[in-house]
């Protein structure tokens, strides 16, 4: 066999260097016509490079995450002499991830919380629709403590806090594994708290149609009621067109009811425009019924849809809005 430097050289006229490397490529293959088959590589790779990176961007969400892990571990370290004096030691770590997650929802979503407002001063249980990621209530919770200085704790799935390295921003966060008794007494507390009834089913399986995914879930209600709580209802324009799944896919519903875990795959990530709708408070009744309460909730948030939703959502149209100059009425 020739040597790769003498074929490239050899004759009048010297090989580029592309041609070169295909052709030591051949020699060493035994291949004929290996530039075929190379150009045809690079063709498929021209063609499915859309397809992977619309795969590869919920991948930022991830990232986002673990960077704040890595910023609280370093707060920690830096901080730690404080930790047995202080009773508000992570206050500047959670003002520091808010300002973190709240310049990725502007500058990526174009971001927009409405309607504050109708959030109590005291306690109360913030209800919302669950898009195919947390994004969009993790920008919510950011802007709420940078401008009102409130915080939010939220009732996550099981899954959640089996996830490796999640304990710390789970514990500095107060994220609730869901107990009715746990969330009760936290609500008596004075706390603010949001869950989204259709958990990690409605997250994978929900679509465009921004369908409500809650089964015959009314715990939520009951702890409103035995905490004497108002419900607010929120939503989360084009949340759908963010972060889309493949749940329509019938085997990946059945494996999911069988395994329950999130192993649905994910595609998007573009950088849609994202508004946050929050909705009048349902106030507590004293006689009213957990199950005429999840109905009364379910239809407060399905007029936030309807009314803020153009439904089917299309991701091209959410992307056009982000140019959009005025911004949508409450």
């Amino acid at each position: 066999m020739i040597g790769g430097n003498e074929s490239c050289t050899a004759g009048p006229i010297s090989m580029s260097y592309l041609t070169c490397l295909t052709y030591i490529l051949g020699e060493w293959t035994g291949v004929e016509h290996i530039e075929d088959y190379l150009s045809y590589a690079v063709y498929l790779l021209w063609v499915l490079y859309p397809l992977a990176v619309v795969f590869l961007l919920p991948g930022v969400i991830i990232i986002l995450f673990y960077t704040s892990i890595l910023l609280l571990h370093i707060y920690k370290r830096k901080n730690e002499l404080k930790e047995a004096y202080s009773n508000d030691f992570w206050d500047g770590a959670k003002l520091m991830l808010a300002t973190l997650w709240d310049g990725h929802g502007r500058i990526w979503h174009g971001y927009e919380l409405h309607g504050t407002e109708n959030i109590p001063e005291g306690p109360g249980l913030i209800v919302f629709y669950h898009g195919a990621t947390p994004a969009d209530y993790v920008y919510f919770m950011a802007r709420l403590l940078i401008q009102r200085k409130r915080y939010c704790h939220v009732v996550a799935d099981h899954f959640v806090f089996r996830l490796p390295g999640f304990k710390i921003l789970l514990d500095v966060h107060g994220v609730m594994h869901g107990p009715k008794e746990e969330c009760v007494n936290a609500l008596k507390k004075g706390c603010l708290i949001a869950i989204a009834p259709g958990g990690v089913r409605e997250a994978l399986f929900s679509d465009e149609m921004y369908t409500i995914i809650w089964g015959n879930r009314k715990g939520f209600a009951q702890v409103a009621i035995d905490a004497k709580v108002p419900i607010i209802p929120m939503f989360t324009q084009n949340v759908r067109e963010g972060v889309r799944t493949l749940g329509g896919i019938k085997i990946f519903r059945s494996l999911y009811e069988r395994v329950r875990l999130p192993i649905v795959p994910v595609y998007g990530g573009f950088p849609v425009k994202l508004r946050t709708f929050i909705g009048e408070p349902i106030a507590y009744e004293p006689n009213i019924t957990a199950e005429e309460l999840t109905a009364k909730t379910k239809a407060a948030l399905q007029a936030l849809i309807e009314k803020h939703q153009k439904i089917p959502g299309n991701i091209f149209r959410a992307l056009m809005e982000r140019f959009q100059t005025e911004k949508k009425e409450d």
